[in-house]
C-alpha cells in the first residue's frame, strides 16, 4: 500500500508540473534593476499578499531603490534616519487621482499603505527633493527583478498565453505575447 500511495503522489507532481512553468528571458539596452511582469489575465483575480514588504528612508535615500510588489501588497515605510523624512506620489501609472501623501514622520516610526492599483509608484520626499524611488505594482503575483545581467525568471506561470511587459527606470516599457507550455522564454531590449 505504501509503495503504491509514493508512486501516486510522484505522478500527481508530475502531471502538476506539466501545467505550469517558468518565463525567463533578459533585459537589454538600460543597466540597472528592470521589473517584468504578467500583466492582467481576463476573468482572473488573485488573493492580496499577506507579507508587508518594507520600502526604508536609511542615509538619504529610499531602501531600496526599485520595489515590485502584487497588486493588493500593503507596503511598510520605515524611516530609519535621524532627519524626519516624508512619503509622497503624484500619481499610481498614468492615475493622478491615486495620487497620496503619507505625510512627516521621525527616525523609528512606520506608516503602512495598500496598493490596490497596478501601475509604476515613483516615490518622493518633500523634506528631501533629491530622494526618488518606485515601486512596480504588478496586476498578477507573476513578476520578477532582472539580476545585475538583466537575467529574469518569472516562476511557476499556469500554461498559457499572456501579456508580459518590462519596465525599466527611465526608459519606454516595452511588452509582447508569450506563451508558457511548461515554460516560456521573452527577452527584451528596451530605450529611452
Amino acid at each position: 500500500m505504501r509503495k503504491v500511495c509514493v508512486s501516486m503522489i510522484v505522478i500527481a507532481g508530475l502531471c502538476a508540473a506539466a501545467w505550469a512553468g517558468d518565463i525567463e528571458g533578459k533585459v537589454t539596452g538600460m543597466k540597472g534593476k528592470s521589473v517584468v511582469y504578467v500583466e492582467a489575465i481576463a476573468g482572473k483575480t488573485f488573493p492580496a499578499p499577506t507579507n508587508h514588504p518594507v520600502m526604508d528612508q536609511k542615509g538619504l535615500v529610499f531602501v531600496p531603490h526599485i520595489m515590485a510588489v502584487q497588486q493588493g501588497t500593503t507596503v511598510d515605510f520605515l524611516n530609519s534616519d535621524t532627519v524626519q523624512h516624508n512619503v509622497f506620489w503624484s500619481a499610481i501609472g498614468t492615475d493622478k487621482k491615486a495620487g497620496h501623501n503619507l505625510g512627516t514622520w521621525p527616525k523609528g516610526e512606520k506608516r503602512s499603505y495598500t496598493f490596490d492599483k497596478a501601475g509604476v509608484v515613483p516615490l518622493l520626499c518633500n523634506v528631501h527633493p533629491e530622494m526618488g524611488a518606485y515601486i512596480i505594482v504588478s496586476p498578477t503575483p507573476y513578476f520578477a527583478e532582472t539580476d545585475e545581467t538583466g537575467a529574469y525568471k518569472i516562476k511557476d506561470v499556469p500554461d498559457g498565453s499572456y501579456t508580459v511587459t518590462a519596465w525599466h527606470e527611465g526608459a519606454k516599457n516595452q511588452s509582447k505575447p508569450v506563451t508558457v507550455s511548461g515554460g516560456g522564454k521573452a527577452d527584451f531590449t528596451l530605450t529611452k
